[in-house]
């Protein structure tokens, strides 16, 4: 019999919807509860998504103690609190990006995961989509030669101004929505650590940017661009570049069923073909392999911990006008 896992979902945010699709259809993953602040806003959510089980609170969510895993998509500000509210409870936690705001705060949730036993990992689900996991190989395999640059971006036009990522104190801002992706894409391939990040900004509704331009330099050389923002047209794009090719994925972060990349090398272009699945199933049955076979999380603490410091370094130039090391 295959061992199953109850989830939880800790608010009735719209990125929950995602998570729905693949725990209903999973063989070890269940979906066996909501929370929200309201009881009757978790009542309703957990009707209409056939969920069995609403809390009128977080902290009555958590004292359940037939729920394994926590799903934690809260505003930016609360990772911190709830995950590590989760941990302590005895709940294995997959908490959205960015895991937390500060290094300080990643420390805390990585002492109370090693504390309690349980597993914590990020969910930047597009690190476990099938596209990426092939872009990953075709570099390591040399399809590109050796990696140069880096490029991408990631922006949309947020219309309203009355939005979480307009509000600074809970970590607005596009760098911290968005541009996280580019970024931690550029360090999944560069192939070495972050040495020097320097960054650009225009700030705009809630004192957050809305515009963000950055480049970090990695210790092997490697460069990478990237841009992202709040008040630019929908874009989504990474460009690797080689010693001997280039490889372009114009979908990279919320790969399309089946995607197509480019790879160019010596004057010729080839269209690669690849069937991604459910976008948001990865996540999940990594974290379950973590949980039950012991396996190592895509997404480590260590490299989550790296993505982190690499934002508040863009950040830190943004505002000091400098490049600053890390």
């Amino acid at each position: 019999m295959t061992a199953q896992l109850n989830w939880a979902l800790l608010s009735t945010a719209r990125i929950t919807r995602a998570l729905i699709p693949p725990l209903q259809s999973s063989e070890r993953n269940v979906l066996r509860a909501v929370a929200s602040r309201d009881l009757a806003t978790a009542e309703a959510f957990a009707a209409k998504n056939a969920i069995p089980q609403a809390y009128g609170s977080y902290e009555a969510l958590l004292a359940d103690p037939a729920i394994d895993v926590i799903y934690v998509p809260l505003p930016n500000h609360l990772h911190a609190e709830w995950s590590i509210k989760a941990l302590r409870a005895g709940k294995h936690v997959l908490c959205e990006k960015p895991l937390a705001l500060t290094l300080g705060e990643v420390d805390a949730m990585t002492a109370a995961a090693h504390q309690s036993g349980k597993v914590l990992m990020e969910a930047f689900m597009y690190r476990h989509n099938a596209q990426t996991l092939k872009i990953e190989a075709l570099v390591a395999s040399g399809a590109i030669g050796q990696v140069r640059l880096i490029r991408g971006a990631f922006s949309f036009t947020l219309q309203s101004d009355v939005n979480v990522r307009l509000v600074r104190a809970y970590g607005g801002g596009s760098l911290w929505d968005v541009g996280c992706y580019p970024v931690s894409y550029s360090r999944l391939l560069a192939g070495a650590p972050v040495v020097e990040a320097y960054g650009q900004q225009v700030c705009g509704r809630g004192g957050v940017d809305e515009i963000f331009a950055g480049t970090l330099r990695f210790a092997n050389g490697v460069l990478a661009q990237f841009d992202c923002g709040f008040a630019l047209p929908g874009r989504a794009f990474m460009e690797i570049i080689g010693s001997e090719g280039t490889l372009t994925i114009p979908e990279p972060y919320k790969p399309a069923p089946v995607n197509r990349v480019t790879l160019t090398r010596g004057g010729d272009t080839e269209t690669i073909e690849i069937s991604g699945g459910e976008l948001y199933a990865g996540e999940v049955e990594n974290l379950a392999d973590a949980i039950l076979l012991g396996a190592e999380p895509r997404v480590s603490l260590a490299d989550s911990r790296a993505n982190v410091a690499a934002l508040l370094a863009l950040y830190r130039s943004a505002e000091s006008g400098a490049p600053i090391g890390l």
